[in-house]
């Protein structure tokens, strides 16, 4: 905190001793780059306006629970975005994951139970399988990209049409049919959505806590491990990251299996936070991870980003889309809405970048 102050003071009085043609230029360059900042503060406070509940104490805690289950993918896939890549199979791994996991830890005594010969898996061997899955996958996207030197865009989008598939036939094994997967086992659900601390008399789900957990580490293997030196330097240039010595290809497909797990450990817990999973679960989940990581100032451009940024970034989004639900704004209009966040905060990094080349 002393050092954001520091910061704040040095930038200050580096802008007094500014003529007035630059004080301006400044100003409206600070304008433009924290333009989407400013909106959707403006937006926060005028939603508040209309509808006094929208931060109320049971909904801040609604959206901090929801943004701690959406924070472990937008931190996947920010590894990626910061290697000028990005992943578009995020979503399809996040519904495998929590079919897979929902399937092996239904409750013994459930009627319509996936396999019926079957008993309830302990929670941490498919805790673990589900990591496993995630990185599976993460490794195949990260080969693709760095030993053929295939664009994340293109091998990501073949990857999240084969997860689906598998998906797709997964559901159809034994006596499910394709139907959603439900009747979880009560110590599965209590694990991750079980609250052991309330506030206000509204209790905190189990996976906030995992979540800050998880970006705890994830803050340390960015800014702490060689790794994550070797990722942003690989992000910023490739070749000269090689001709200084990292192992351009092995950070890549490092990168891409950390996102797999990540997301594999977002499906784990999507799949008892919600409690029914099926073809549909997870569906665009990677577009409000692009649009919140884009917002919190990770740029397409490479090796810009930071863990603080993308939790701002998945906050932000999160307040927005619970704010127009409190406005009643159509389910599908907020597709548009989303669209429109993605493109205009694209657009404000394009332009930082080109102002600073």
């Amino acid at each position: 905190m002393a050092k954001l102050f520091s910061g704040v003071t040095r930038q200050y009085n580096d802008f007094k001793q500014l003529n007035s043609q630059d004080k301006k230029t400044f100003l409206k360059e600070l304008l433009i780059n924290n333009s989407l900042y400013i909106f959707m503060v403006i937006a926060i406070i005028a939603i508040q306006i209309i509808s006094p509940k929208f931060l109320s104490s049971s909904s801040i805690i609604n959206i901090v629970s929801l943004s701690a289950a959406n924070l472990p993918i937008a931190l996947g896939i920010a590894g990626c975005i910061i290697l000028t890549g990005t992943d578009l199979s995020a979503g399809r791994i996040v519904g495998l994951v929590a079919c897979v996991s929902a399937s092996l830890l239904q409750a013994s005594g459930y009627a319509n139970k996936m396999f019926v010969d079957l008993d309830t898996l302990p929670i941490f061997v498919v805790l673990l399988l589900a990591i496993a899955i995630g990185a599976i996958v993460g490794f195949v996207n990260g080969f693709c990209v760095s030993k053929f030197s295939l664009h994340p865009f293109i091998v990501t989008l073949a990857t999240q049409l084969i997860v689906y598939g598998i998906l797709l036939m997964y559901l159809m094994i034994g006596t499910n049919n394709g139907q959603s997967i439900s009747g979880l086992d009560a110590g599965y659900t209590g694990f991750i959505a079980g609250a052991a601390i309330s506030i206000g008399g509204k209790g905190i789900p189990n996976f906030v806590w995992y979540a800050v957990l998880i970006t705890i580490i994830m803050w340390f293997i960015w800014n702490k491990t060689k790794f994550g030196k070797n990722m942003f330097a690989v992000g910023s240039n490739p070749e000269a990251a090689n001709v200084s010595g990292v192992n351009v290809s092995r950070t890549i497909i490092m990168v891409f299996v950390l996102a797999g797990i990540m997301y594999g450990l977002t499906g784990f817990v999507e799949s008892a936070r919600i409690g029914s999973n099926s073809a549909a679960t997870g569906l665009n989940y990677e577009l409000d991870a692009i649009a919140a990581c884009v917002i919190g100032g990770v740029s397409f451009v490479g090796g810009i980003g930071k863990i603080r940024g993308v939790i701002i970034g998945v906050v932000l989004l999160r307040i927005i889309f619970v704010g127009l639900t409190f406005l009643s704004i159509d389910a599908n209009m907020q597709y548009v809405i989303k669209g429109l966040i993605i493109l205009v905060a694209c657009a404000v990094d394009m332009r930082k970048y080109l102002v600073r080349k």
